[in-house]
């Protein structure tokens, strides 16, 4: 028979587990769904990082090894400074490259590239 601990971890990585795949479910499904680059992004950088951090989580704790959580709960980490940072930069690029907003998009707020002025 299972102790009392074991049920616990066992729950809990259940839950990691299926919220982690819901976020992740609900990235792709954006990927795929939204109109343009930057909506694609957000659903990407935000959902994407949410679910993968908490399945990397759920495989730490699953393993009853406090090195392997610690080096999950780093990763985990690592997702969540790394993925918005890189996500804005690329869009900021994007956007500095011409890409433009749906119809369905009401305000830009970035300035336009000026063009660069000949003497």
């Amino acid at each position: 028979m299972a102790s009392a601990f074991e049920t616990i971890i066992t729950l809990c990585v259940a839950l990691l587990l299926v919220s982690g795949a819901i976020f992740s479910l609900l990235a792709a499904i954006g990927i795929v769904r939204f109109p343009d680059l930057y909506t694609r992004m957000h659903a990407a950088s935000k959902a994407g990082t949410v679910g993968s951090g908490l399945l990397l989580l759920a495989a730490g704790l699953h393993s009853l090894d406090i090195a392997i959580l610690f080096r999950a709960l780093a990763g985990f980490f690592f997702f969540v400074l790394t993925a918005p940072i890189s996500a804005h930069l690329l869009a900021k690029a994007a956007h500095q490259a011409g890409y433009r907003l749906t119809k369905q998009s009401v305000v830009d707020q970035l300035p336009q590239k000026e063009e660069p002025r000949r003497h």
